[in-house]
C-alpha cells in the first residue's frame, strides 16, 4: 500500500490537471481559487487509501476523489459566507476577494461539479456511490442547521453537540473511506468497519479543531485564534465549561460571552465599560477554561475517539501491514497543529 504522501501527490497532480475551464470564467475563477488554497486533502486521500487497500490502480477512481474534495470545499465556501470568516488556510476567503454573491454562486457550481465527478465512477458502482454520497450531503446540511440553531441556545448538551459534529464533519470522512471500499468491491463488513473508522476519526478531528481554535498557534492554524469564543459557538469546551463551572464562574463566563465587542474607535477612547476588545474576551474565557480543566477533558475525549477509530481499522479483515499506511496517516492527524 502506498503512503499518504504518495497518494496525496497523485491526487494533487490530478487536481492540477483539471482545468475547470467552463464559461463564464468569472464563475469558475473562485472555484479554482478555493481549490488552489491547498489544505491536507484528507477526504480524497482517505478515499484513495481505502481503495488502495484492495487495488493499486487508484488513478482509475480519481473522479470520485476529485468529487469529494470539490464537495468539501463547496461546504467551506458557503460556511465562510455564513460565518463572515475573513481567512481560510491563511488566505482571504472567496467572499472577501470577490463578494458574497460570487461565493454563493460559485459554491453552487462546485456542488454540481462534485456530482458530475461522482457520476463518472461507472455504471456498476453508480447507484451505491450516489446513494451514500447523497445521504452524506443531506446529513452535512442537517449538521450545519443544528450548528446555526445552537448559536441561539445556552442549553446545548454534550450529546447534542457530538451528534452535530458527527453530521457536519465526521460523516464526510466516513463517506470517503466507504466510497473507496465500494469502488474496490471490498466486502460489505470491511466497508462498514472503514466507515466507523472515519466516523470516529472525524469526531476526534473536529474536537481537535475546537481545541486549536482556543489553544493553537495562529501562525500555523490558518485561522484567527479565539474565533469560536467571539462568535459564542457552542463547542465541546464551552458546553462542559458551563456544565462544570461553579455558580460564580458560570455567571462570569456568561457575562463575558454576552459583552459586545468595541469598535477600534471605542477601544481608543474607552468610552463605555460595557464593551471589550476581542483579545480581552478571548483571554477571559480561556482563563475560565484553564481553571475548570476543559482543555484536558477535551484532550482525553480526542484520545478516546482515536482509539475507537483504530479498533475499527484493526477489525478490517486484511493483514496489519497492508493497513499500516492508513494507520500512520490517521495517527499523524492526532499530532496536527492546524
Amino acid at each position: 500500500m502506498r503512503s499518504a504522501s504518495e497518494i496525496l501527490s497523485i491526487f494533487n497532480q490530478a487536481l492540477d490537471n483539471h482545468p475547470f475551464d467552463r464559461q463564464p470564467q468569472s464563475l469558475y475563477e473562485p472555484v479554482r481559487y478555493v481549490l488552489a488554497m491547498g489544505g491536507k486533502r484528507i477526504r480524497p486521500v482517505l478515499l484513495l487509501m481505502a481503495y488502495d487497500l484492495y487495488h493499486d490502480d487508484v488513478e482509475t477512481i480519481m473522479p470520485a476523489a476529485l468529487g469529494i474534495e470539490t464537495y468539501h470545499n463547496y461546504t467551506l465556501l458557503h460556511d465562510d459566507v455564513m460565518d463572515r470568516a475573513d481567512m481560510r488556510r491563511g488566505r482571504p476567503t472567496v467572499h472577501k476577494v470577490w463578494n458574497e454573491n460570487a461565493a454563493i454562486l460559485s459554491g453552487d457550481a462546485m456542488l454540481v461539479l462534485a456530482y458530475q465527478f461522482m457520476c463518472q465512477v461507472g455504471e456498476r458502482h453508480l447507484s451505491p456511490v450516489l446513494h451514500l454520497f447523497t445521504e452524506t450531503a443531506l446529513e452535512i446540511g442537517e449538521g450545519q442547521q443544528y450548528d446555526l440553531e445552537f448559536e441561539r441556545r445556552m442549553d446545548v448538551s454534550e450529546d447534542e453537540y457530538i451528534e452535530m459534529i458527527r453530521l457536519k464533519t465526521s460523516v464526510l470522512l466516513a463517506c470517503a473511506l466507504k466510497l473507496g471500499a465500494i469502488l474496490a468491491d471490498a466486502p460489505e463488513v470491511d466497508a462498514n468497519h472503514l466507515y466507523r473508522f472515519g466516523e470516529n476519526l472525524g469526531l476526534a478531528f473536529q474536537l481537535q479543531d475546537d481545541l486549536l481554535d482556543v489553544y493553537g498557534d495562529a501562525s500555523t492554524f490558518g485561522k484567527n485564534i479565539g474565533g469560536d469564543i467571539l462568535e459564542g459557538k457552542k463547542t465541546f469546551m464551552l458546553i462542559n465549561a458551563l456544565r462544570l463551572a461553579s455558580a460564580e464562574q458560570r455567571e462570569i463566563l456568561a457575562g463575558w460571552l454576552a459583552r459586545p465587542l468595541a469598535s477600534a474607535a471605542q477601544q481608543g477612547l474607552k468610552v463605555d465599560s460595557r464593551y471589550c476588545s476581542a483579545a480581552e474576551k478571548i483571554a477571559a474565557v480561556t482563563e475560565i477554561y484553564d481553571k475548570i480543566g476543559v482543555r484536558q477533558m477535551t484532550e482525553r475525549r480526542i484520545a478516546d475517539y482515536f482509539e475507537a477509530a483504530f479498533r475499527s481499522l484493526d477489525a478490517v479483515a486484511l493483514p496489519a501491514d497492508s493497513k499500516q499506511a492508513l494507520h500512520d496517516f490517521a495517527a499523524g492527524l492526532l499530532k496536527r497543529e492546524r
